[in-house]
């Protein structure tokens, strides 16, 4: 169904930017799903399609991948997003919506280190 859409569209486009704009998409979104090396290539390889494309957009894309190129590279290379960091900044955000009327920052402080920390804090147990 999607080549039949692809199809379509290269069809309607007189000028094809839209459908070189969609590959150009796909390519991109493919390249975190390859090893190091061959991404290595995949990369180069798609900044200099991207740049001679002649689409505004895609042009100024390619210019910030090209000097991004390194930060990209290590990202293939652990394997890591930024899925982590997001969720501490959303942990933080709740927090300092619960700490709304708390009078000094120091508690503020206080609380997020308290809950981003990771301190494993048990309360005692009452002996019967």
């Amino acid at each position: 169904r999607q080549d039949e859409s692809l199809a379509a569209l290269r069809n309607t486009d007189p000028k094809g930017q839209l459908y070189r704009a969609w590959q150009l998409k796909e390519l991109l979104r493919n390249l975190l799903k390859h090893p190091l090396g061959q991404a290595t290539a995949e990369l180069k390889h798609w900044v200099f399609w991207a740049s001679h494309s002649r689409i505004p957009e895609i042009v100024e894309l390619s210019q910030k991948i090209r000097r991004r190129r390194p930060d990209i590279l290590r990202t293939i290379e652990l394997g890591y997003s930024n899925a982590r960091l997001e969720a501490f900044n959303n942990r933080i955000k709740v927090t300092i919506r619960m700490a709304y009327g708390f009078h000094h920052v120091d508690n503020l402080i206080a609380l997020i280190m308290l809950r981003c920390g990771g301190l494993d804090i048990r309360l005692p147990k009452p002996t019967t």
